[in-house]
């Protein structure tokens, strides 16, 4: 299967962030059709049939979530851009921000025009130094046209939480409070920013949105496959001699993505990838065949999420691989609840001990127990995605660890462990 770049088309292109190149390659034709000519619900029910799911991570259907909004003209309503991107792996919305930002803009328009809002935010991660004055000033040129209306866009910069990428902690962001989820209900389709009907799309799902008003929800259907209709942008990162972002239809073979990228580098082979960002389940050799997609990932217990497919070969450690990553999601705890607070901490220490050699097979039950616990018990998804990446390295990697615990004479023994409190 060969690359379809659809999102990606112009991003070679250093002109194509000028507003005048976007609209000489066919920009803004999109809301000339849709804006007074469609019916907001008709744009709405486009985006149902065309069965857009989000390219944030979860893969929820665009167009249901958009008709949660209530239709009351006289509630304000608002549209977030989720352009945070902290997800490791991740830098597809970086590309689209920093080389297309006005495709960007023409579907935050459209979902404006579908909801009723007025007032339409981007919140863009803090790191993106780049990114940010690009969509500042594309916001600026898409005003100075007139092309924006009685649209309001707020480019807000993030304060460099991974938190800050769930929806609901990053509307407590923008309200200037602690990025901190949320309880689940009420959702911010009926009480989002300021209380008041949200939707919340990523990026690469709003681009998406350009496209299907511009060419119709037959084609967008031709593309893909049923519950996966379009492209994806695939980033891939790690042990491949190419890097980079490649849009594939979904359901494309991973060894497809992976040849893209240009292969393993010279003298190793293929070991394992998370296939959508570190918070999921390891693929290993087995899976090389599978199809990327939201359906065939969630039954072999992984998932899509953002399509950042992290690759390691043969010389990878997978202890060291659990540990590191372990340690990320500890640091990016926001601390509200105790299972992913403690079970993050718990885990690190553990997994420190196996890779200093000091741990014991116990330690490895007590990982998954903790785990599992992360799985049933945490308030919002960090826990929950930091949770299976470790437990597959275990469990597809488990000699790898087994070699470590050798190395303590008192493996054999249980062991207590030795809780380190330094916030008290």
């Amino acid at each position: 299967m060969d690359e379809l770049k659809i999102l990606t088309a112009y991003v070679n292109d250093p002109t194509q962030v000028s507003i005048d190149t976007y609209i000489k390659n066919g920009g803004y034709k999109a809301i000339e059709k849709a804006i007074g000519k469609i019916a907001p619900d008709e744009l709405i029910e486009m985006v149902k049939k065309a069965e857009l799911r989000g390219r944030g991570g979860a893969g929820f259907m665009t167009g249901v979530k958009w008709g949660y909004i209530p239709k009351d003209p006289n509630i304000a309503k608002y549209v977030v851009c989720n352009a945070d991107e902290s997800e490791p792996g991740t830098f597809k919305d970086r590309l689209l921000i920093e080389k297309d930002p006005h495709q960007i803009i023409e579907g935050i328009i459209l979902t404006s025009y579908a909801i009723g809002a007025k007032h339409a935010f981007i919140y863009c991660r803090g790191e993106y130094f780049e990114g940010l004055k690009i969509l500042k000033k594309a916001v600026a040129e898409a005003k100075e046209k007139g092309i924006l209306g009685t649209l309001e866009i707020t480019v807000h910069p993030g304060a460099g939480a991974y938190i800050a990428g769930e929806e609901t902690a990053q509307l407590n962001s923008l309200e200037g409070y602690r990025a901190t989820p949320r309880l689940k209900p009420p959702f911010p389709a009926t009480n989002g920013l300021y209380n008041k009907p949200t939707v919340v799309n990523n990026v690469e799902t709003l681009c998406n949105v350009v496209h299907i008003v511009n060419r119709g929800v037959d084609w967008f259907c031709s593309i893909g496959k049923p519950k996966n209709r379009g492209t994806k942008i695939f980033q891939v990162s790690g042990h491949v001699q190419k890097p980079g972002c490649y849009e594939f239809p979904l359901g494309v073979r991973l060894q497809q993505v992976l040849d893209a990228a240009g292969g393993m580098l010279p003298g190793r082979t293929f070991k394992a990838c998370y296939p959508g960002g570190s918070s999921c389940e390891l693929l290993t050799k087995r899976d090389l065949d599978i199809c990327m997609d939201f359906e065939t990932l969630a039954a072999r217990k992984s998932a899509l999420g953002t399509a950042s497919i992290i690759v390691m070969d043969d010389s990878a450690d997978m202890v060291k691989v659990a540990h590191r990553l372990m340690q990320f999601y500890q640091n990016e705890s926001c601390g509200k609840c105790t299972p992913c607070r403690e079970g993050t901490r718990w885990t690190v220490q553990m997994l420190a001990r196996i890779e200093a050699g000091k741990g014991t097979y116990n330690d490895l039950k007590t990982i998954d127990d903790v785990c599992n616990s992360m799985i049933s018990n945490s308030f919002c998804p960090l826990a929950v995605g930091a949770a299976p990446p470790i437990q597959s390295a275990m469990r597809e990697f488990r000699d790898e660890f087994e070699a470590y615990i050798k190395r303590n004479p008192d493996a054999d023994k249980p062991q207590v462990m030795k809780i380190a409190y330094p916030y008290l």
